[in-house]
């Protein structure tokens, strides 16, 4: 079935699925007071909270939220799945495209972009700069300067490889010019020239001659069957032993594996991580322990600011569709 778009005077029913570890409910009381008249809401921490709510839904708002095939099936008259983030890899699209129910992300609000593109930065940085190792050994009362500046670098001159030159890939770039960086990029298709240009003349490559020819690499593509495990281990050996991985998208596009015993063999600089594969991660995930990390519990689109554009963006989409209007940023074509 193909899902009809709302009418105004059709009362609907919305399942808003907010992840403990994003708000939770907390985060997601203020969604009760959105659309009044025109809506009732239920705010659950998961999707599997509450099975008369999920029962009567007609659109699911998720913020990292898994939908799973079981949840769909079990909401006859669902209609929309609105992913309240850029990524909708906790959806299984298969089922939902074979129930003709729409689902959407956030991704041309560039919603999240801003603080993406800073906590790369803030990666890329305190990799270059040694901040973590000099800050612990500060703490111990290890005066380190001798120790670390051979391994202290700049980002001025390197060439940064951004796998996936979207709204999030664009703004690491734009601030990639500002450090004076080169900028490599690759996708499924080059940018327009203009685009190119404004980005410092950035250059489109195939993925290989990407991680043969970059001093930091850093992740914006989304997590699809294709790209999972995309940096493997093959892949890792094509980078420099000189080389930083940067990984503020979803965890599961690096083998996590590969990329400890890359780290432990010195076949690479270092790494900054801010998303696991799962989340949060377990005890025996090596990188925990690997040579020359800095890892962040995935805060890359959780600030302040970020989340009321996050909530904004989703709420805009399913206010659209209440309202009979095309839906946006459909993932399900």
């Amino acid at each position: 079935m193909t899902a009809e778009p709302a009418t105004p005077t059709t009362m609907k029913n919305i399942l808003a699925v907010i992840s403990p570890h994003v708000g939770g409910r907390a985060a997601g009381a203020a969604l009760a007071e959105v659309f009044p008249g025109r809506a009732h809401v239920t705010v659950v921490e998961t999707t599997d909270e509450d099975p008369a709510a999920l029962r009567a839904a007609h659109i699911v708002i998720t913020g990292l939220g898994p939908v799973t095939a079981e949840h769909l099936a079990a909401a006859p008259d669902l209609e929309l799945v609105q992913c309240a983030s850029h990524g909708f890899d906790y959806v299984d699209l298969a089922a939902a495209r074979d129930r003709g129910v729409p689902v959407c992300t956030i991704g041309s609000s560039g919603a999240e972009k801003q603080n993406v593109a800073e906590q790369t930065f803030a990666l890329m940085l305190a990799l270059a700069k040694q901040l973590v190792p000099a800050h612990t050994a500060l703490v111990e009362a290890d005066w380190a300067l001798p120790r670390l500046q051979r391994s202290l670098t700049e980002l001025s001159g390197k060439t940064l490889g951004i796998v996936g030159l979207g709204h999030i890939g664009e703004e690491v770039a734009r601030r990639a010019v500002a450090f004076d960086m080169t900028v490599v990029y690759t996708g499924p298709r080059p940018a327009a020239p203009e685009t190119e240009a404004r980005l410092g003349g950035a250059r489109h490559l195939s993925l290989d001659e990407l991680l043969r020819t970059s001093d930091y690499v850093t992740l914006h593509a989304p997590l699809t069957e294709a790209t999972r495990h995309l940096l493997d281990a093959e892949r890792l050996a094509l980078l420099k032993p000189t080389a930083f991985v940067v990984n503020t998208a979803r965890g599961a596009l690096i083998d996590q594996d590969a990329l400890a015993d890359a780290l432990a063999a010195g076949a690479l600089a270092g790494a900054g991580i801010d998303v696991f594969d799962p989340e949060p991660p377990t005890a025996a995930l090596r990188l925990l322990k690997a040579p020359n990390v800095v890892l962040s519990p995935h805060v890359a689109g959780v600030t302040r600011e970020t989340l009321v554009r996050i909530a904004l963006a989703a709420v805009e989409n399913v206010a659209g569709h209440l309202a009979g209007k095309p839906l946006r940023d459909v993932v399900t074509t």
